[in-house]
């Protein structure tokens, strides 16, 4: 972060607060000054680019929201972005920002909302309710046979940060063993029982029954889970995608789907969105879709933990520390 004397300082602070929030932010800001640009009205779509008038962008040192990445050459005087989404993809990508810029995220604000969306996912999908919500459409009343079961089975869980954790730990809840898969093998994590390296993705793979994901996105995990590592699943295994949409490979997936070579797929996220309305997976056998809709404001609490990150971040800022959750450019 660039040295710059606190009365240079400006935060602008675009997200959307209530009046007990904005003290918050004002208290934690101490002699910091900081402008509210967030409206209202936008509270709860974390897709909308945060509005910051053209007179504060070459001033802000600090911004919180998602501004159109288009004008950050505009923000010439930027030492911290503080996002509040989870990724950061489209502020980091070279180029775009001011070299030095630090980028912080809300990792951290999703785990809850979107752990519990894969899990919902996962149990409809054992239990056929994917199934019986068309047979209802259809005004059919017919038994669609064996379900399975959470208790006992096997959870392998790609990726194990916040979103990863809290997936385990109601998969655990459930009675099901976890297995994790990260870069770091040797660090534990809360609801893993056992963790192992990407290196051994490919042996851990045929022993899953519930394939969750929850990764960012890396080059190296591109098409993560293709065509030839659905082909190692079991005929019974349960994809399930709530990190990046890019980790696995729409296509495949939809292929493996309407060939039954897997028991089904609940995805919230893809590598294009809006999906495509000509992509196979809509018409998909045992496919659950939601439009990236697991996170965001969907879930109240999200809010609440979007704000308590960005007010301990401004905290810091405001003293010169170090800020929590580098996205490391």
């Amino acid at each position: 972060m660039a040295e710059t004397n606190k009365g240079e300082k400006l935060i602008v602070n675009c997200i959307p607060v209530d009046e007990k929030d904005r003290q918050r932010f004002i208290e934690a800001a101490g002699d910091v000054p900081i402008e509210f640009c967030g409206d209202p009205k936008n509270y709860g779509d974390m897709k909308v680019k945060a509005q910051i008038p053209e007179e504060l962008r070459a001033k802000a040192t600090a911004v919180l929201g998602n501004f159109n990445p288009a004008i950050a050459d505009q923000f010439t005087s930027l030492e911290w972005l503080q996002t509040w989404s989870a990724g950061v993809d489209a502020y980091i990508k070279p180029g775009v920002l001011p070299e030095g810029v630090t980028v912080t995220s809300a990792t951290g604000a999703y785990g809850q909302s979107v752990s519990e969306h894969m899990i919902a996912m996962m149990w409809a999908l054992m239990k056929n309710f994917t199934l019986y919500i068309r047979d209802q459409e259809a005004h059919e009343w017919k038994d669609e046979g064996t379900v399975l079961t959470p208790n006992g089975a096997t959870a392998l869980v790609i990726g194990t940060g916040d979103i990863g954790s809290h997936f385990a730990r109601l998969a655990k809840g459930a009675g099901m063993h976890t297995v994790g898969v990260r870069r770091s093998a040797d660090k534990p994590v809360d609801g893993i029982d056992e963790m192992h390296g990407f290196d051994e993705l490919d042996t851990l793979l045929p022993q899953a029954d519930v394939v969750a994901l929850s990764l960012p996105r890396a080059a190296d995990t591109h098409h993560l889970i293709d065509a030839r590592r659905l082909a190692m699943l079991k005929k019974d295994a349960i994809v399930i995608n709530g990190g990046r949409g890019d980790a696995v490979d729409d296509d495949a997936l939809a292929e493996a789907l309407n060939r039954k070579a897997i028991r089904g797929a609940g995805v919230d996220v893809f590598e294009t969105e809006p999906l495509p309305a000509s992509h196979p997976l809509w018409d998909a056998p045992r496919c659950i879709m939601t439009p990236h809709v697991a996170g965001g404001s969907h879930l109240a609490s999200n809010d609440a933990h979007i704000v308590d990150i960005a007010v301990a971040n401004v905290r810091r800022y405001a003293h010169g520390e170090p800020l929590q959750d580098n996205a490391h450019r």
